[in-house]
């Protein structure tokens, strides 16, 4: 079975509703997933946008996501006693939705969910979201992806 990722929210490839972004609420989005490999410990999920004007932004990393977990729940508290959130490129720990510049166009949102081979990802509590990418990366046992679009 291969992993999957979805979301209450949006569809894959669909517009992200502006809740979820700066012009909005600005709330994480609802996140679901299924078929976790054997071995799996933990979960990652990151948010970047590879079409920011400055290279790659990452909006979100939240990890050490107890392997019998099959959801977050919209609006997951920057302060979450069970699951840690690294600090995103906005400077702040905790999700930081798509705000693109006005007039850049649309931009793709990966949200990617890591299978991990460990409990807790070695990273330290001012960790950023590309240490907590590059520590899932090398825990994976397997990945699956939701982009949505946002335009301003």
């Amino acid at each position: 079975m291969t992993m999957r990722l979805t979301s209450a929210g949006f569809t894959n490839g669909s517009e992200i509703p502006a809740r979820f972004t700066c012009d909005g609420a600005n709330l994480s989005p609802p996140l679901a997933w299924s078929g976790a490999p054997p071995g799996t410990r933990s979960f990652a999920i990151l948010c970047r946008d590879p079409d920011a004007p400055s290279g790659t932004w990452y909006h979100w990393a939240a990890f050490d996501i107890p392997r019998g977990a099959e959801a977050l729940e919209e609006r997951l508290p920057p302060g979450s006693a069970t699951i840690r959130q690294a600090i995103n490129d906005f400077g702040k720990r905790g999700y930081g939705g798509p705000c693109p510049p006005h007039g850049h166009g649309s931009h793709h949102y990966h949200f990617a969910l890591y299978a991990l081979d460990v409990e807790h990802l070695d990273v330290p509590a001012s960790a950023r979201c590309r240490d907590v990418e590059k520590a899932a990366k090398a825990h994976a046992l397997a990945a699956a992806e939701l982009v949505g679009l946002y335009a301003r």
